[in-house]
């Protein structure tokens, strides 16, 4: 009985300490103060829309080809007795510079036995002649009754005889020029500046009239067929059919492991018809010496070679170029209106491929658009802008070296353009 009581008076003074130390913690206890609060706004980096007039470069790819190509063949018949050291694939050759030689012999004999015959031609005309005044003036001596026809005259005229000595002249000239020329053709030379790309005869190979001696190109001049799609040609300005003037510039480059390489072209003329299967047209683009060969410090651009190409379109005025990944879905872009808030804005465009797109309504100028890939749920969030670039600017770095398409493109500059402000959401 007694521990009970113990128990309980244990209890009731535990109690009374908590209750003295509660009270005294509540006294001392420090003031409320309501504070509101903070907020943070989202940082955006922003393009201000410019209107320009642009030329909006169209894409396209093609492999070089050479302007000329010929299958040099034997004229004439007979054993290879000489080669040029440069007869190899791949040498380079100047106009009129000697390939091979095939044994000349016998064509050197056929004209000398044709120039043997031309001058006895020429003596048998010459004799003819003189038997023909002889005749003449016997004919002139005769009296006037005992003249009788013309055809008869003409035989005691000796003119048949004449005219058939003249024909052999004639004859024998054309003989002669026949085997000069056949003598010339033993000796095969380069047609034009030329590479040679693929060789069929070599020194002692006896060759007939037909027999095919190597395949040459020329190198002063290649072409590009490009492929544009008609949705791109309203942005060039496509050389007519009887077009004279200059095509529109065309800048070559090939992507290597990321060593870029340029080289410039001029549009010269489209093919005119559609293809039926890709419903492309054509444009065909030239370069001049594309081996480099007037220009040593030039890479050379070799036939064959697979290359981009970046062609200039014609001008068109009021468009605001942006960076392609800016475009929403719904053909909308992100603005920041004048509360510093943020508001999808409707826009059409001209294009969407590539590193840009151009806008040509929806936008004008002043206007900033974001750049920073935010969230759709912050349309309406207040951000605050950490820097500004103007559009042309920022179309200037895009197009300064043309590079593949990218998913992404960075802009130079702006280090927060592709941060996600999704996690910033206040």
């Amino acid at each position: 009985m007694a521990s009970v009581k113990r128990q309980i008076v244990l209890a009731a003074g535990l109690l009374a300490g908590a209750a003295a130390v509660t009270f005294v913690l509540f006294l001392n206890r420090p003031s409320t103060e309501i504070t509101e609060p903070v907020y943070i706004p989202v940082t955006v980096d922003v393009v201000e829309a410019v209107k320009e007039t642009i030329r909006i470069p169209v894409q396209a790819q093609g492999t070089v080809s050479p302007l000329q190509q010929t299958a040099l063949v034997a004229e004439v018949q007979g054993r290879i007795v000489e080669v040029a050291d440069h007869f190899n694939v791949g040498g380079f050759l100047r106009q009129g510079d000697v390939l091979l030689r095939i044994d000349p012999r016998d064509y050197e004999a056929r004209l000398a036995r044709a120039e043997a015959a031309l001058r006895s031609a020429e003596s048998e005309l010459l004799q003819e002649r003189g038997r023909a005044d002889v005749a003449r003036r016997e004919w002139e001596k005769l009296p006037a009754g005992s003249q009788r026809s013309e055809a008869a005259r003409d035989l005691y005229l000796r003119k048949p005889q004449l005219a058939q000595a003249e024909a052999q002249l004639l004859a024998a000239a054309a003989d002669v020029n026949t085997a000069r020329d056949d003598l010339e053709r033993t000796t095969v030379r380069a047609p034009y500046d030329a590479l040679i790309r693929a060789k069929h005869s070599e020194l002692g190979h006896y060759v007939t009239p037909g027999t095919q001696l190597a395949e040459v190109f020329a190198v002063a001049m290649a072409e590009v067929r490009l492929p544009i799609p008609q949705t791109r040609l309203a942005y060039l300005e496509l050389p007519g059919i009887t077009a004279d003037t200059e095509g529109a510039l065309i800048d070559l480059y090939t992507d290597v492991g990321g060593d870029v390489t340029h080289w410039s072209a001029r549009l010269h003329r489209s093919e005119g018809v559609f293809d039926e299967r890709s419903r492309a047209l054509f444009a065909v683009a030239r370069i001049d010496d594309p081996y480099a060969l007037n220009n040593p410090g030039r890479a050379p651009l070799r036939i064959g070679t697979f290359v981009n190409a970046s062609i200039q379109g014609r001008p068109i005025p009021g468009l605001v170029a942006l960076p392609r990944y800016v475009l929403r879905a719904g053909d909308t872009v992100a603005v920041v209106d004048d509360n510093k808030l943020v508001r999808n804005r409707k826009v059409t465009t001209l294009r969407a491929g590539g590193d840009l797109i151009y806008v040509s309504s929806g936008l004008e100028n002043g206007d900033r658009v974001i750049l920073t890939t935010l969230d759709s749920a912050l349309t309406g969030a207040e951000v605050a802008v950490v820097s500004t670039i103007s559009s042309p600017e920022l179309r200037r770095q895009h197009t300064s070296v043309p590079t593949a398409p990218t998913e992404a493109p960075a802009t130079p500059g702006l280090a927060a353009s592709q941060r996600t402000a999704g996690a910033s959401k206040p």
